[in-house]
């Protein structure tokens, strides 16, 4: 595991953030969701390497081994911090692989950065376009679902990791894709991240509107859903993304929860080798 480090421009703070590097070719960053960390692409980086993929994977400021601060988890700033390590590694040619609040870094970047440095994107369970109900985005999800999340994490973080993680990979009475020990072992990379990143990204992933950012999109785009995810809904999100880029590849997984980077990897990872190395 190694380390950069950047200076905030509004606090002036210094924030280290984690990164793994491996590899050779065309440089992958994977980019996790929330509450996770980079630990989450385990079941993706053999494959992508074995496949002749540089794969870099990083730990959002506030979670895994990056360092903490009380501030600076708008997408804004998460933008600036994958661009930092862009930078500082000095990577061309670059695919962003962003899976849910990582999807909505992949389209700021675009944004706020241009293509200069990424030739493709993929996008996985993402919160794009904009994922809260508001009076001018009526498909979103209703904002008493957000505050629910808000009130469990300050009631009790861990109780509420714990029941939403089952949520995350669709287990209920008749399903159970992912065996106890695993989901103790994502509750445990959840339970990592501080308490205010936890919440302050839930508010930028539920608040933030990447409408106009997709237009900024010119690059080849692979879409990524699972129909039956409950956590990002497909239909506030992954339909409503591929319309608003119509040139993406749009891939519905049938039956797939949230976490389909686990419960359909053998898929997810074919699909990812097959678009990245086009």
């Amino acid at each position: 595991m190694k380390f950069i480090s950047k200076t905030d421009a509004v606090s002036g703070q210094e924030v280290n953030l984690a990164y793994a590097d491996y590899g050779s070719g065309r440089p992958v960053i994977l980019i996790h969701g929330w509450p996770l960390s980079k630990e989450m692409w385990e079941y993706q980086v053999s494959d992508l390497v074995q496949a002749g993929l540089r794969v870099i994977k990083y730990d959002r400021r506030g979670f895994g081994h990056s360092e903490k601060p009380w501030s600076g988890y708008d997408y804004d700033t998460l933008a600036s911090d994958l661009n930092s390590l862009m930078e500082e590694l000095d990577l061309t040619d670059v695919a962003l692989v962003g899976f849910s609040m990582g999807g909505g870094e992949v389209v700021r970047y675009l944004s706020r950065y241009g293509s200069t440095r990424v030739s493709k994107i993929v996008l996985i369970s993402a919160v794009t376009p904009f994922l809260g109900k508001t009076e001018d985005n009526p498909d979103g999800v209703d904002q008493s679902v957000f505050a629910e999340i808000l009130e469990g994490l300050k009631k009790d973080r861990i109780d509420f990791l714990d029941d939403f993680g089952k949520k995350f990979f669709g287990v209920n009475l008749v399903n159970h894709p992912v065996s106890t020990p695993l989901l103790d072992y994502y509750r445990m990379l959840a339970a990592v991240a501080s308490p205010r990143a936890t919440e302050q990204c839930a508010l930028a992933f539920s608040q933030t509107d990447f409408r106009s950012d997709l237009q900024a999109i010119t690059v080849p785009t692979l879409i990524i859903h699972g129909d039956d995810d409950k956590t990002v809904p497909i239909e506030a999100s992954g339909h409503r993304t591929a319309v608003m880029i119509p040139a993406a590849q749009y891939v519905v997984y049938e039956g797939a929860p949230h976490g389909l980077f686990y419960t359909h990897k053998e898929r997810l990872n074919q699909d990812l080798i097959t678009f990245l190395i086009a």
